[in-house]
């Protein structure tokens, strides 16, 4: 393969929203889940780490593949968020087998994340988007509206434009640094929009004696492991957060706009969140719902995105994120027994039909090995800002039961079950997460010192 790639741009795609496109994409994801149900095939045994990487980069960022995306059976459906969440590390170019292989990867993200800027301009920013016949695209949401929609293009913006500071031989990884700046100058103007739109969006909450500002005050907004109607969550006022800072960040709004909508500059906004959400010296989950014991109030979901809410500047802040990590540390139900495998949370507070049926309880009683990830790096955060290795033994073993895993089930796993399974409900058969792979290597690689695997272009 050439390695002189071209990006083109793409146009004639259309987006539809509303009643009749949610009608029709909730029917083809139920096909597309049946289909999983019923065809899903193993089409490798292997077990070594090394081959299992080979196969799931290939399967990953097949050049015939439209959209990056998982290997779930939903993965049909493109996520937006996701790009937050699981993939800032596909150009880490420690993870990249080959010259080839890198311009595999800056097709795809590129390619994926104009599509996303083109479904900004159309004005449909929704939690999902399901391809639907030839330039077609169904945008619905699963099931509120989204917190971290355009926190996932930011960052798929943000990568594609910082490719090129990584110490990198591959000349792929300058030409996605100029793509990127040429959609964010061709798109930034609709970013724009929709960002100060989630600013206007934001909703006083107050609570002793002093006013809030939430994105989910009186109604439920969608982030990852959501369990579709919780209010009021620090997972998805965080990714807000995020959001402005990192559009700061890229010069997409200045900041004097966020602070005219938002009565404060975004530091205030942050010790705001900080001082809503850890008044009990830790890291409440929801403020929806009654009070509980600390270690069924928090959840694995608050390590947030990479270089995203949490920083550790502040002592304050540091002092929190112990707080809420020793916690779930402590706490047996939060762990997959003997394993450094770490539950999203130590209840399942909501489980319906259609999470035993269809889809992941994803805020209940599972372990998402990219959630894992996160923990691990941000307590590598954590001992670099300290100046310590208070967590780093903790990190390291997360880091180990997730290779061993992949190994032992034959693949990076999107989840796994309470009981160090595959996860299985009737129609979700269990996903390999091929995309998910790379950041696990770039945070082994902090957290050991050295590559778990090592190519040779």
């Amino acid at each position: 393969m050439n390695s002189d790639i071209s990006l083109p741009s793409h146009r004639g795609n259309r987006f539809y929203q509303g009643v009749a496109a949610t009608f029709v994409a909730n029917a083809l994801q139920a096909v597309n889940f049946l289909g999983d149900r019923f065809l899903r095939k193993s089409h490798h045994s292997l077990s070594a780490i090394e081959d299992l990487y080979r196969h799931s980069m290939d399967s990953a960022f097949s050049v015939t593949e439209a959209f990056l995306v998982t290997g779930a059976p939903h993965a049909s459906a493109y996520y937006p968020r996701d790009f937050a969440w699981f993939y800032p590390d596909v150009l880490d170019p420690e993870t990249i087998r080959d010259s080839q292989d890198a311009v595999r990867r800056v097709r795809l993200l590129e390619r994926s994340v104009r599509l996303l800027l083109e479904a900004v301009r159309a004005n449909v920013v929704t939690t999902t988007i399901v391809p639907a016949g030839r330039a077609r695209y169904l945008g619905v949401n699963y099931f509120s509206r989204p917190s971290d929609t355009l926190l996932g293009i930011l960052a798929g913006l943000r990568q594609m434009i910082s490719a090129e500071e990584r110490a990198s031989s591959y000349l792929a990884m300058s030409q996605c640094a100029h793509a990127g700046r040429l959609l964010l100058a061709e798109y930034g103007t609709d970013l724009k929009r929709a960002i100060l739109k989630l600013a206007s969006e934001l909703e006083p909450f107050d609570a002793d004696g002093t006013r809030y500002l939430l994105c989910d005050a009186s109604g439920p907004r969608s982030a990852a492991t959501d369990t579709r109607a919780e209010r009021r969550r620090f997972v998805t006022n965080a990714c807000v957060y995020t959001t402005f800072g990192w559009a700061v960040q890229l010069g997409v709004v200045d900041e004097n706009e966020l602070k005219r909508l938002l009565g404060r500059d975004l530091a205030q906004y942050k010790k705001d969140l900080l001082r809503l959400f850890g008044k009990g010296g830790y890291i409440r989950h929801s403020l929806d719902g009654p009070a509980s014991s600390p270690v069924s109030s928090v959840a694995l979901d608050f390590v947030g995105v990479h270089r995203g809410f949490w920083d550790m500047s502040e002592a304050s802040e540091r002092a929190l994120f112990a707080a809420t990590t020793d916690l779930i540390i402590a706490e047996p139900r939060f762990r997959i027994p003997s394993t450094f495998h770490f539950l999203v949370s130590a209840d399942n507070p909501r489980n319906k039909m259609i999470h035993k049926i269809a889809a992941p309880a994803y805020q209940g009683r599972s372990s998402w090995p990219t959630f894992n990830v996160e923990f691990a790096d941000r307590m590598l955060d954590y001992d670099e800002v300290s100046g310590g290795d208070t967590y780093r033994a903790c990190a390291q073993g997360i880091l180990k039961d997730i290779r061993t895993a992949t190994e032992v089930h034959g693949g990076y796993q999107e989840l796994i079950s309470e009981h160090g399974l595959k996860y299985r409900t009737w129609a979700y058969k269990g996903a390999v997460a091929h995309s998910w792979f790379p950041r696990f290597l770039s945070v082994w690689r902090r957290a050991y010192g050295t590559p778990l695997l090592q190519w040779n272009d």
